[in-house]
């Protein structure tokens, strides 16, 4: 498949508990299913979407807030090397606002992350 330039790319660091401020950000019939930390916030999947929050700033105080319906995302990929020889796996989102690449720490269970997509996106 061609190469297109990634018009966002993230890094999610490990599998975190929920924020507990997460449901100020969800819409009626919404639930949080999962939350990943990020190096500064966290990336949320909820029954609806995917909410990535990214403190900026020295402070961290002012926050920009991504949210991605899976109903946008055509389709995804995930690669890695096996659990001995791969420190970090990545996973691309082709959406129709463009190409997303996320990169996995080694402390994400790629198979895990993998099911968690298919499973909100094939339902």
């Amino acid at each position: 498949m061609a190469e297109s330039n990634n018009i966002l790319s993230w890094t999610l660091i490990s599998e975190c508990p929920i924020p507990s401020d997460a449901k100020d950000l969800l819409v009626e019939g919404e639930v949080a299913i999962a939350a990943y930390k990020t190096f500064r916030d966290s990336a949320i999947f909820t029954n609806k979407r995917l909410i990535v929050r990214d403190s900026q700033g020295i402070t961290g105080k002012k926050v920009e807030i991504y949210s991605l319906p899976y109903s946008s995302i055509n389709m995804w990929s995930t690669e890695n090397a096996g659990k001995l020889f791969d420190m970090n796996a990545e996973v691309e989102l082709w959406t129709r606002a463009g190409h997303i690449k996320v990169n996995l720490n080694k402390d994400v269970d790629i198979r895990k992350f993998d099911k968690l997509i298919a499973s909100v996106l094939l339902k």
